[in-house]
């Protein structure tokens, strides 16, 4: 019942197909294909799954074919993993060839793929570049058909690796799709791409060590699954590299790193060739010399050790380029002291084959110096060129300040000019030396500013200018400055004087006194200023020490008193503690013994739980063995009527051809003749009606002549037209203008007017505030003056009234003149002897003056 509704459903979507509604169709094989009562795996599956996926690719329906291919996955993982890895194949290939069919149909296929990210939507610039330009709709519609056929391929391998991940049966699978990708973005330049795919990548690898108890987990203990990952390591390697991607570089560095720790074995000395190089490469680029010139080292060991085709020049190419990154290394370079460093230099220590535990010891172990005894130690000098070797000992080992100027820049020139392609393949193409000449004058810089410090105080400035033929003062200058910031040299420039002033040192110094002295000198040396004796230390201290051993020894008496007596209490406190531990033994033996039958019985419970799980599983495993068993056997008998069926319908249809052929020839004789009388009959009626037309060949060419006249004039009014058209539109858009200018200044000068207004308001607002703070005011004056005249007046009364002898009766109260009021320009008069009516008068005043 099954394969009759599976093979109704393909039938169905191929018929929808041939009316155009594709779909229809994908819906339909969607609802079959994801359906929970079709999840036993059968061949008319994977014919569906064919068209499914056909379907998706044609539409670029990608969540419907991510959706389609976990249902499958699901169907056919125990039964037929071989069939969803065809279906897999087939997905992946007809995106390839819709893509590259599209891509050879646009003109210029890096016009076509002219987009950053092809994950992001349609830009608005894109949109308007759409309307305005010129372009023809047709190369237009090219170009967004090859980007969307492209963004679709790109969905295809995210779609592929999100449904094979972490899974061990389809390791080869996974590990095919991902090379792919990474290939796709290698050609097409998909650097936005390439950084997704290693994240994608990696996220899985980190989700595979996450959860180590997933079911069908790849095992990377085992050497077939760690390689396959490996392999795809190194590949996104090497393309991280050609793309200059090189942060992407070392993040699979690391990534590579990682896995090697997990394999039991060494890797092949082919795929270490490939992690140093691409090692010393990315230490190149990040500047950090001293993990160049170790990761330098660790390949001329390994190719010296397992390189059976190592010529005595490429030995000797490699051994120089090992020597020479050693010398660019600063001498005076501490960034492993830095602490926001030290986790960076931990790792790529680690990525070069150092395990640093201590943090402390990194920057003893992995320092300039330490590699420089470690070359001479195994050999690499007796290896080098001869060129290599001579700027070596000039550098590190000699004195010889006045001679820099004639021996470094020979040497640096022959340097800059070795180098060339090895003879044997390699990771690395090509050793060039001359990348190598900068960091030397910088070295020599600093050596012979090392060396000129021991011996002068002062000295001009173009005189170490000259000393200097190989660098600018002005390079020199800034070489000084990191140099003294690092404590590696002490000195300073006045430019005023033009001199270069350097640490004053006497002649006694230790490093002047090793430059200057021989043996014969050393020996009167030692003879005028012999070497001080060291001192006793308990000289001094002898008559103290006699009173700190009485203390001592009284201290220590008291002590033995003080243990004698602890002795005592320690030897009573057993006695008194041992019943109550005994008690506290009683309670914990009970108190163990709670827990253990509580933990019995869990464990009890557990057991039977895990054997009525178990149980259950075979029983799942057993009844799906007999269902796997009934459709084997099913499918057998169905295929035995098949056969029959077909074997059947093969005689009947030989049957039918044989009675049929002599009865098809004899048609075909007959259609042959009546094909011939007609065709004679056609060509004679095509005679009459060329010869019945032939006299009508005149009026043609005069309607000929006439239309073309008629044609001119019409173009040449549609011309004038068009024109009027063009002078009308162009006047309509200068008044339009014209009015959106003046409708502008118009509501300017409102604004103006308005902004006028509102300020001249608050001006008379202002002013009338300030008017009647003033009238206020001259208010609270008069008030307080006829305060002051009523208490005056109230005071003499009431010393008339006490007996006073009798003064002098008072004058009359004049009020004070009336100011100028603020609303008019009149004043009162001042000389007025009647007080002003409605004025308050005491009473002892109202009789008269």
């Amino acid at each position: 019942m099954a394969l009759f509704l599976k093979e109704n459903a393909l039938k169905r979507a191929e018929e929808l197909i041939n009316v155009e509604q594709k779909q229809g169709a994908l819906q339909t094989l969607h609802d079959v294909i994801t359906s929970k009562r079709y999840r036993s795996w059968q061949e008319i599956q994977e014919k569906i799954m064919f068209k499914y996926v056909e379907l998706c690719v044609d539409l670029r329906k990608g969540q419907f074919a991510k959706d389609g291919l976990i249902h499958y996955r699901i169907i056919c993982q125990q039964v037929n993993v071989g069939s969803l890895e065809e279906v897999v194949k087939r997905f992946i290939h007809l995106s390839t060839e819709k893509a590259e069919k599209a891509c050879s149909q646009a003109r210029e296929m890096e016009q076509a793929l002219d987009v950053d990210d092809l994950e992001a939507d349609k830009r608005p610039e894109d949109l308007l570049k759409c309307y305005v330009s010129e372009e023809k709709g047709k190369d237009r519609s090219d170009r967004e058909l090859v980007t969307a056929r492209f963004k679709f391929l790109w969905e295809t391998y995210r779609i592929v690796l999100e449904v094979l991940r972490n899974n061990s049966k389809f390791e080869a699978l996974y590990a095919m799709t991902a090379y792919r990708a990474l290939q796709f973005c290698k050609q097409y330049k998909r650097k936005t791409e390439f950084r997704r795919l290693c994240e994608i990548l990696r996220n899985h690898l980190a989700n595979l060590n996450k959860y180590p108890d997933q079911r069908d987990r790849p095992d990377l203990s085992a050497p077939e699954s760690l390689q396959l990952y490996l392999d795809t390591r190194f590949e996104q390697l090497k393309i991280a590299t050609e793309l200059e991607l090189w942060k992407e570089a070392f993040r699979s560095v690391e990534d590579i790193h990682g896995l090697m720790c997990m394999a039991k074995k060494t890797l092949k000395p082919s795929l270490m060739t490939v992690y140093y190089a691409t090692l010393i490469e990315i230490f190149w680029i990040s500047s950090s010399h001293l993990y160049h010139a170790y990761a330098w080292f660790k390949l001329f060991l390994l190719q010296k050790s397992f390189n059976k085709d190592l010529s005595q020049k490429d030995l000797e190419f490699i051994a120089s380029s090992v020597v020479l990154a050693a010398l660019s290394v600063p001498p005076h370079d501490r960034n492993l002291e830095l602490e926001h460093e030290k986790e960076r230099n931990l790792r790529m220590a680690n990525l070069i084959g150092f395990n640093l535990k201590n943090k402390m010891n990194s920057s003893k172990v992995l320092s300039r110096s330490s590699l420089l005894a470690e070359l001479a130690s195994k050999g690499v000098m007796s290896c080098v060129a001869q060129e290599v070797k001579d700027i070596y000992y000039l550098l590190e080992n000699k004195f010889l300040p006045s001679d820099f100027a004639l021996k470094v820049p020979p040497l640096l020139n022959k340097i800059s000019k070795l180098g060339g392609k090895f003879s044997f393949a390699s990771s690395v193409p090509e050793v060039q030396l001359s990348q190598y000449v900068p960091a030397l004058k910088k070295l020599a810089t600093l050596r012979l500013l090392q060396q000129v410090s021991n011996v002068y105080q002062t000295m001009k400035v173009e005189n170490l200018a000259g000393m200097m033929p190989f660098s600018d003062f002005s390079v020199v200058e800034k070489i000084s400055v990191d140099a003294v910031n690092q404590k590696f040299l002490s000195m300073k420039v006045d430019h005023m004087k033009k001199v270069v002033i350097f640490c004053k040192k006497s002649l006694e110094a230790d490093g002047l006194r090793d430059h200057l002295a021989s043996s014969a000198l050393n020996k009167a040396r030692e003879m005028i200023s012999p070497p001080d004796r060291k001192q006793s230390k308990l000289g001094p201290l002898l008559p103290s020490l006699l009173e700190v051993v009485a203390k001592d020894h009284k201290i220590l008496l008291a002590r033995k008193s003080i243990i004698e007596k602890r002795k005592e209490v320690q030897e009573r406190k057993p006695l008194e503690t041992e019943q109550e531990e005994e008690s506290k033994e009683a309670a914990e033996q009970r108190q163990l013994l709670t827990v253990f039958n509580s933990e019995h019985r869990r464990n009890q419970r557990i057991h039977r739980e895990i054997a009525e799980r178990e149980h259950e599983e075979a029983e799942r495993h057993r009844n799906e063995e007999l269902n796997l068993t009934n459709q084997l056997r099913m499918r057998q008998e169905m295929e035995k009527k098949l056969k029959k069926l077909s074997k059947t319908m093969d005689f009947l249809e030989r049957a039918k051809r044989e009675e049929s052929a002599p009865l098809i020839e004899a048609a075909y004789q007959q259609r042959l003749v009546e094909e011939r009388i007609l065709h004679e009959r056609e060509q004679q009626q095509e005679a009459e009606l060329k010869e019945r037309l032939s006299h009508r060949m005149e009026n043609k060419i005069f309607e000929e002549k006439v239309f073309n006249r008629r044609k001119v004039e019409f173009n040449r009014l549609g011309g004038e037209r068009e024109e009027s058209r063009k002078q009308e539109r162009e006047k309509m858009r200068k008044l339009k203008h014209y009015l959106r200018l003046e409708e502008q200044r118009q509501q300017k000068l409102n604004e103006e007017e308005e902004a006028r207004k509102h300020e001249e308001a608050e001006r008379k607002k202002k002013e009338e505030t300030e008017r009647l703070a003033k009238l206020a005011e001259i208010l609270e004056k008069q008030r307080q003056r006829e305060r002051e005249v009523e208490e005056k007046a109230e005071k003499q009364k009431r010393e008339a009234l006490a007996g006073k002898p009798n003064e002098p009766a008072l004058r009359p109260y004049k009020p004070p003149p009336a100011r100028r009021s603020l609303e008019s320009d009149t004043a009162a008069p001042a000389t007025s002897s009647a007080p002003a009516p409605g004025k308050y008068i005491p009473k002892f005043r109202r009789g008269g003056a």
